[in-house]
């Protein structure tokens, strides 16, 4: 390993954890700190340029295909780097948080490939950072051998070929890690804080295993991004002795800047591309967000109505598939979220039903695998995958050249036939207040009413809460929502959680803070970038 001693990095208000000691070693934190110094202030520049396009959208209600890159869009010679053999083969995929449970029974699912969650499906406490680095080093030394202690049930990892390989997903580069920071009390992006504890420990482990270290990147919103992304591998890789090209790295297209921008990204990461991925949630997320203030043309009506086939979601999809395999990348679809009831089985046949008909669609439409959010869906996704695919390991050579999209067609909001409802307006205050009350006791990822929630259903939530009030849209019951609408369905909401879990669990958790947190997101003027900064300041741990 090269270069010099970096300026230490100082832990700050974290509790010791046990065994951190093997993850926050005295090399470990110089490479992070040395990615630090390198990288960081780019990190920030280009931050800066986020605010600058959001400001120029504001001003103009559009967005194009960039003209500056149309040479790298019009030549047909470039590929990103071949699949390694532990991802040639994606057709499902399982995500979840890096707890010790969820990892081995993750790895155990059957899924080809683990998405091992550092982002919105981990609320980022000191000990979630830090144990989730430990439990995937003990998964691949095969010492994570787990036995829950309510159930006393054991968990044991299946023989190696039968694991799923893990993607990392770290954190997007907007989010900082208050619990190190530099000599000048300067925090260190949490997306370098996991990428480089990751890197440093795991690379060469992974290369002995016939595997690698493999990523996904979120919240990109250009192909600048991406490029710094690359700058960061290209370092890591020669600073740990590791071969030039041996990280995979498969971004989510879940903002609508980055949808115009596909094959820049995978260009800028061609030595290092696997793939991309079409983020549902986050991407309606950015779409408010960007255009929020657009007018009547593009408010979102209920997120549950807002499907895959929506014509602007069939234009943006189709896009990707297309893109994907003109370069020779991975199309990765997006994510089944049921969580299969234990108590009816009429509803989980209802909705086995809607996961099938949505991995058949995206099988049929030529993605490469799709995305399940508990073990139970893995052999319906599998299924769908299987009958198209058969002994393939995938379908890169479908170039899908009948699609023509273009460039308004991934705004065409309005051509959505659905309204916004008060059920609706209901939902989004009940997941909202439910989801960040559990993001407050750390955790990431929530079952809320049989689906799998993230930090990208919040995200979605308070934002058409925000929209729809500053838009003064009108309800299918007639009403219209105002702030004060919102602090009444939430008041009701909250009266309601206190009735249903009791006086004692209620005094427990966070649940006046979650609600105060929603209505400040949903309410204020000044629109939050992201619901986790402002709840990372109230987060403990």
């Amino acid at each position: 390993m090269s270069a010099p001693a970096p300026s230490p990095l100082a832990i700050v208000d974290a509790q010791p954890l046990p065994r951190q000691e093997e993850v926050l070693t005295e090399a470990a934190l110089a490479f992070v700190a040395e990615l630090h110094r390198r990288f960081t202030p780019r990190r920030d520049e280009l931050l800066a340029r986020r605010a600058e396009r959001r400001a120029e959208i504001a001003r103009t209600s559009t967005l194009d295909f960039l003209p500056e890159t149309a040479g790298i869009r019009a030549d047909d010679s470039w590929k990103v780097a071949p699949a390694p053999d532990a991802l040639n083969d994606r057709r499902v995929e399982i995500t979840g948080p890096t707890d010790r449970k969820m990892t081995v029974n993750a790895l155990n699912s059957g899924a080809k490939v683990w998405l091992a969650d550092f982002e919105d499906a981990s609320a980022p406490t000191w000990e979630n950072v830090v144990t989730g680095q430990l439990n995937l080093i003990d998964a691949y030394t095969r010492s994570i051998d787990f036995t829950d202690p309510r159930s006393g049930k054991s968990y044991a990892l299946k023989a190696d070929e039968e694991l799923a390989t893990v993607v990392m997903r770290p954190r997007g580069w907007h989010l900082n890690e208050r619990h190190l920071t530099d000599a000048g009390g300067t925090p260190v992006p949490g997306a370098l804080v996991d990428f480089g504890l990751y890197f440093f420990h795991n690379a060469q482990r992974l290369l002995d295993l016939g595997k690698g270290p493999y990523f996904y990147l979120p919240k990109t919103e250009s192909h600048l991004e991406a490029r710094l992304w690359n700058d960061v591998f290209v370092f890591a890789q020669e600073y740990c002795g590791i071969p030039h090209g041996t990280v995979r790295a498969t971004v989510l297209i879940e903002t609508i800047t980055a949808a115009y921008e596909m094959e820049e990204i995978l260009y800028e990461l061609r030595d290092h591309a696997s793939g991309l991925n079409a983020g549902r949630w986050d991407y309606l997320f950015s779409i408010v967000k960007n255009f929020r203030d657009g007018g009547a043309r593009f408010v979102l009506p209920d997120r549950n109505t807002v499907t895959m086939t929506a014509p602007f979601m069939r234009a943006y999809t189709e896009l990707l598939v297309r893109t994907c395999h003109k370069r020779g990348a991975h199309a990765i679809g997006g994510m089944a979220a049921f969580i299969p009831s234990r108590r009816d089985a009429e509803v989980n046949k209802v909705a086995f039903e809607k996961v099938r008909a949505d991995k058949d669609r995206e099988a049929n439409d030529g993605f490469d695998g799709s995305w399940v959010a508990h073990p139970d869906l893995v052999p319906i996704a599998m299924e769908s995958f299987d009958k198209v695919l058969g002994d393939k390991p995938n379908q890169k050579d479908r170039l899908r050249e009948d699609v023509r999209v273009e460039a308004a067609d991934l705004l065409a909001i309005d051509s959505l036939d659905a309204r916004p409802t008060y059920a609706g307006l209901v939902n989004a205050v009940q997941v909202g207040i439910r989801y960040i009350e559990a993001w407050l006791r750390g955790l990431g990822a929530v079952a809320i009413f049989n689906l799998m929630e993230d930090a990208a259903t919040a995200e979605i939530s308070r934002s058409q809460i925000w929209q729809w009030i500053n838009a003064e849209v009108v309800l299918d019951n007639g009403e219209q929502v105002t702030a004060e609408l919102v602090r009444k369905v939430a008041a009701e909401e909250l009266a309601g959680i206190r009735a249903e879990i009791g006086e004692e669990a209620f005094a427990s958790g966070n649940w006046q803070q979650a609600h105060d947190l929603l209505l400040q997101v949903s309410l204020d003027e000044d629109y939050a970038d992201f619901l986790t900064l402002p709840a990372y300041e109230q987060l403990k741990g």
